[in-house]
């Protein structure tokens, strides 16, 4: 890490995260944008909810603008088209279980996405509708509801009603809502998204934090209620003793694929570690990945997180790739049993007291400390040996073919699921629930 790095990040994340916090007023000026595709899981739970969200609406946000992207983005993080398909289908299919989305995942839908002919001929319907507002937006999930349930009948009684309905007069053109609330653009989306203030919004993901946007900025008429089952950092889905010893005998396992040099890893390591682990009797296996070259992040990201998750992360120390050699070497000379509460420490170290990796004398610091919470002496570990190791878990990581980092696997007897990212630390207690429910 050069000096001024060294020097100017602790001071700036200093800064950053001890000013007042004040939320930005975003502005409402050119209201709120749906990004949606037809063949897109997310954008079919997405157009579930717009109705719902546009009655909620002030009148000066109303009506919603509708934009029907007919490209689709390269698949996330290398992976193949039928890869990223089959995890979109199986992400969207948990989404709906847990918030009570239809999504019909019986195994012909889940074998293919619509057939493109009954994509255009959605698209037909659309830009013919002489429909507005609400309506319109109902039109459009029953849309989405006939092509994921391949109701092909339906789509072609419509779509010759609407391609054959006869055009009286040139009013008739003006009807048309095309140019009023949506648009159809040849544009390429990685999934449905809302656009508000400048800001992208993911579906399913960021919907309750734009919904407690809107609401600050009094632009709603009512309260909002949107996905009720949603988990919140911080709560405990089983609170009783007798649930709660169930859940702690199922003797959960927990393995994480993470990147040492990623902020968000210590975030949701130390969050777990401190609400999940213990409470429910999980074993907790951290498995680091060669340098991902995540050192630069989002700064609202990682604050927001923050302040949810209730975990220091200031100043910054950001890991090099150097640096996160160094950690890996000194993971891999300690037992496998102690590697999540010896990186947890080094984390802590880096992220909460300013310790570079790559610095000697604050390495032998770090080696210190390792060498004093080790059972067992430590052994000099060379470099070589400490990458094969960190390719030898990136190789089960890629075989596990999830979009992001890091990659969570929960072992619950001979069940295993696997699933990524901050979005999806949810589903830990939401899996060990179903797990003790079913048992």
């Amino acid at each position: 890490m050069s000096l001024a790095r060294r020097w100017l990040d602790p001071i700036r994340s200093r800064w950053f995260f001890n000013r007042p916090y004040r939320q930005r007023h975003l502005s409402s000026r050119n209201g709120i944008t749906v990004y949606l595709r037809f063949d897109d899981a997310y954008s079919y739970l997405l157009v579930q909810l717009l109705p719902q969200l546009e009655e909620l609406l002030v009148d000066r946000l109303k009506p919603l603008k509708i934009v029907m992207c007919t490209q689709t983005s390269p698949p996330p993080n290398g992976m193949s088209t039928q890869a990223w398909q089959q995890y979109m289908l199986d992400d969207a299919a948990a989404l709906a279980m847990q918030h009570r989305f239809v999504f019909d995942v019986n195994d012909t839908v889940r074998a293919s996405l619509p057939n493109p002919a009954l994509m255009q001929q959605a698209s037909d319907i659309l830009k013919t509708s002489p429909l507005q507002d609400s309506d319109y937006l109902h039109l459009l999930q029953d849309i989405f509801h006939m092509l994921w349930q391949n109701q092909q009948g339906k789509l072609n009684t419509l779509h010759h009603m609407a391609t054959r309905r006869p055009v009286l007069t040139s009013v008739a053109h003006t009807a048309v809502p095309q140019s009023l609330s949506i648009r159809f653009a040849d544009e390429a989306i990685a999934s449905g998204f809302l656009l508000f203030g400048g800001r992208h919004y993911r579906a399913i993901d960021d919907f309750l934090r734009l919904t407690r946007r809107l609401k600050q900025q009094k632009l709603l008429n009512n309260e909002p209620i949107f996905l009720i089952n949603h988990i919140e950092w911080g709560e405990h889905l089983v609170n009783d003793p007798e649930s709660l010893n169930d859940v702690q005998a199922l003797h959960a396992r927990l393995d994480i694929y993470l990147a040492l040099e990623d902020p968000i890893s210590w975030l949701i390591l130390a969050y777990i570690k401190r609400e999940l682990v213990d409470y429910y009797n999980i074993s907790l296996n951290v498995h680091p990945l060669p340098y991902q070259g995540r050192d630069e992040f989002d700064w609202g990201l990682i604050a927001r997180l923050s302040r949810r998750t209730e975990t220091s992360i200031a100043p910054f120390c950001r890991p090099t790739q150097a640096a996160t050699l160094n950690l890996a070497r000194l993971l891999y000379a300690v037992d496998e049993e102690q590697r999540a509460e010896i990186l947890l420490d080094l984390l802590k170290c880096i992220w909460c007291k300013g310790l570079d990796a790559s610095f000697a004398p604050h390495v032998q610091r770090l080696t210190a400390m390792v060498q004093e919470s080790a059972v067992a002496p430590l052994t000099a570990v060379d470099p070589a040996q400490a990458l094969a190791w960190l390719d030898a878990n990136q190789a089960i990581c890629d075989a596990y073919q999830q979009p992001d980092l890091p990659v969570m696997v929960l072992q619950i007897g001979e069940q295993k699921q696997v699933f990524n990212s901050l979005y999806r630390v949810w589903r830990i207690e939401s899996l060990l629930v179903e797990a003790l429910e079913e048992s």
